[in-house]
């Protein structure tokens, strides 16, 4: 909203009132910042309609303090995701789905077996860009601008720093620490990219900032058109999977899904992609069939 990416925004949420609280406080944001922007709230998911952009994040999260990864969230997540993919369907044929409801990936493709949607995303490895692209900028002590670079795979533990797509100043980032005379720290960056989020889950109760700028970036592509490049899951085909699985990968996105990046990713990098694509599957498939027997 801030960004001025909506001229109308509903917000939903099933516990009585909650959305409408919300959505006070929303108003009054606009009032500041003098946006034109309306604010609706709704009590049921059915009641949302002609949207362009839906965004589910409605799910437990996971708990602080307690050794848990975000696929431990699948089955109970899987029941959300798919009444609000069914519930919002109907009303909303046009609507572009981006899921940001942990596990992101399988809830991903749960969302697409129940809306059936042209359009639907999972913000995928975006965030661990973000953190990716911090922690380098942090250990070589440049500007976040100067460094370029992605992280596939799973958001979660399969994830992937894509070093083949790394720069630092331009240049490839094994050179850049070579002419600095350094050396570039490829596990404790890797370490960090997937650990963080737990720290500050254990500390604060949940990440926020860091989630709400992917969040925007994602939506600003899509709504403004931009075709840049970021990491979020698209359907992708794998050998030995029946079906397409929603992986992380360097995307070129506006309002279609423009390109994918893998085909120019190394190797070992595509190897590893498709490892953390069977362990997304798996987690939907466990997910679905709970859902069946329900």
């Amino acid at each position: 909203m801030c960004a001025g990416l909506a001229d109308t925004l509903t917000v939903c949420d099933t516990k009585p009132r909650l959305a409408a609280a919300y959505a006070e406080e929303l108003k009054h944001v606009t009032a500041s910042i003098q946006l034109e922007v309306d604010i609706n709230s709704r009590d049921q998911d059915e009641k949302v309609s002609g949207a362009d952009i839906i965004l589910i994040s409605a799910g437990e999260p996971r708990a602080p303090g307690v050794k848990m990864s975000r696929r431990d969230l699948s089955i109970q997540n899987a029941r959300i995701v798919r009444y609000v993919s069914e519930a919002t369907a109907r009303r909303n044929p046009d609507a572009k789905y981006i899921v940001i409801t942990n596990p992101v990936d399988a809830m991903a493709m749960v969302c697409k077996k129940y809306t059936r949607a042209g359009f639907v995303i999972s913000a995928g490895t975006n965030l661990e860009s973000l953190r990716f692209r911090s922690k380098l900028a942090q250990t070589f002590e440049v500007h976040h601008s100067e460094v370029e670079g992605w992280v596939g795979g799973e958001h979660g533990d399969a994830a992937i720093p894509l070093w083949s797509t790394t720069k630092i100043r331009n240049s490839p980032a094994d050179e850049y620490a070579n002419s600095v005379h350094m050396k570039l720290p490829k596990d404790e960056v890797a370490t960090y990219v997937k650990s963080v989020s737990k720290f500050v889950v254990d500390i604060i109760g949940g990440t926020e900032y860091g989630p709400a700028a992917s969040f925007r970036d994602i939506t600003r592509a899509i709504t403004k058109n931009t075709n840049e490049i970021l990491s979020v899951a698209v359907p992708l085909t794998f050998e030995g999977i029946p079906e397409p699985v929603f992986v992380g990968a360097p995307t070129r996105l506006g309002r279609s899904v423009v390109s994918s990046l893998y085909d120019s990713l190394s190797l070992v990098e595509k190897e590893a992609l498709g490892d953390a694509a069977k362990t997304i599957f798996q987690t939907y498939q466990t997910a679905i069939q709970n859902l069946e027997q329900c």
